[in-house]
């Protein structure tokens, strides 16, 4: 199978699936359970996105600047400050981290 075969492949089942959704009854997934498990789902599939970016580097977990700033980028949204400085502060760390020379 080439690799344009495996991307149709991929996005004709995506579609098929995203069909096979409308036809689900609304009053199905309204309900309590599917509603709690979809939150569920979201958080963990972007904590899992989280996670493989700060500490992924092929197929090998790495440490390096990327892992405080966003410590820090966490640190500061808890505390409840504007995406601007989330952005540029972590963006510091990392780069002062870079600088000092403790970067993958």
């Amino acid at each position: 199978m080439s690799v344009w075969s495996a991307v149709l492949l991929a996005a004709c089942i995506c579609a098929a699936l995203k069909a096979f959704g409308y036809l689900i009854p609304a009053h199905l997934l309204e309900a309590p359970r599917p509603a709690r498990i979809s939150d569920l789902l979201a958080v963990a599939l972007l904590a899992a996105l989280l996670a493989v970016q700060t500490l992924g580097a092929g197929q090998a977990v790495v440490v390096d600047a990327r892992l405080p700033a966003v410590l820090v980028a966490g640190g500061l949204l808890a505390l409840r400050q504007s995406f601007l400085i989330v952005v540029i502060a972590a963006a510091a760390v990392a780069a002062g981290l870079r600088l000092l020379g403790w970067a993958a």
